[in-house]
């Protein structure tokens, strides 16, 4: 399936002639349940746009064209497999407005007020969804991110935004997805990504304990070779990310793999790595990501062709 600049043009004269075309679809679209039958889900993660995240590479333009990003979706959502779409309110709008989101989830990102490079990075605040809204506009849950470093002083904040909203969604029984990381600073004073495992471990234990109830909490997080540590440290389900599309993408889809043994590892919540892989084939990296996934739909597929 793909997006023809005919249509697009005409979303482009909605958003000025019909602003409430863009409302309706998402409460009116049908809906599924969380999860599917086998109890796993692959995502499509499209919310980075909304913290400034438009680079890949040395591209510094290479996400920010909404075309060739829609276009990207509307085909990666017709797959096969694949269960739904985390994104900001914009692009959900705009799936939702293109059919795109029916009967599959919509889940809405929550604090993107972490602007990527900023220098108040850390400082997660709420600048897009929030749980009543999560509610009210018709999603299937909302997503946070925590990213903990031991020396912002802005991080309690961020703690305590995460932990009410997790307790609003799960009142409203909706699905509270937390992407904990743990960070830190480099020489320059830019936030940076730890790859500790020890310290992965440490975030997720962290994340498991927010809210006052965990009923509804799913937890998004890095693979890691050592994944059976990392799962174990909490019974929650697991999604994992996907990260930047850099390197062979063979070692990523196996990590994935491997992972997927685990009880509490169900899938992935990935944007980048399949929509803008580094081989430009995203309906073959979509289909890799899905076999990994569901591989008895995969497996059931086969047999009927």
């Amino acid at each position: 399936m793909k997006l023809d600049l005919e249509t697009y043009s005409a979303l482009i004269e909605a958003r000025i002639f019909e602003p409430e075309s863009f409302t309706r679809p998402l409460l009116n679209r049908p809906r599924r349940t969380i999860p599917g039958n086998d109890g796993n889900l692959l995502i499509l993660a499209s919310d980075h746009t909304a913290r400034g995240k438009i680079s890949l590479g040395s591209d510094p333009l290479a996400m920010a064209d909404r075309y060739t990003l829609l276009d990207r979706l509307v085909s990666a959502l017709a797959a096969p497999g694949v269960d739904g779409v985390l994104a900001s309110a914009d692009i959900l709008e705009e799936l939702a407005w293109l059919g795109a989101l029916d009967n599959k989830l919509a889940i809405g990102t929550l604090n993107r007020g972490g602007v990527i490079g900023a220098s108040w990075e850390l400082d997660d605040r709420l600048s897009a969804y929030d749980a009543e809204h999560v509610l009210s506009r018709g999603l299937d849950g909302g997503k946070t991110l925590l990213r903990i470093d031991y020396s912002d002083p802005s991080v309690p904040r961020t703690l305590e935004m995460v932990a009410a909203q997790t307790t609003k969604l799960a009142d409203h029984k909706l699905m509270a997805m937390i992407e904990p990381l743990p960070y830190l600073k480099n020489e320059s004073g830019q936030a940076i990504l730890n790859t500790s495992d020890e310290e992965l471990a440490k975030v997720v234990a962290i994340a498991s304990g927010l809210g006052s109830s965990s009923a509804y909490t799913w937890l998004k997080i890095p693979p890691s070779q050592r994944m059976a540590e990392i799962a174990g440290t909490t019974s929650l389900p697991i999604l994992m990310l996907g990260g930047e599309p850099e390197g062979n993408p063979l070692e990523i889809f196996d990590q994935w793999s491997k992972a997927m043994t685990e009880p509490n590892v169900r899938g992935l919540v990935a944007g980048r790595t399949l929509l803008y892989p580094s081989d430009g084939n995203s309906s073959q990296a979509i289909e890799k990501a899905a076999a990994i996934v569901h591989p008895g739909f995969s497996e059931s597929k086969a047999v009927s062709k």
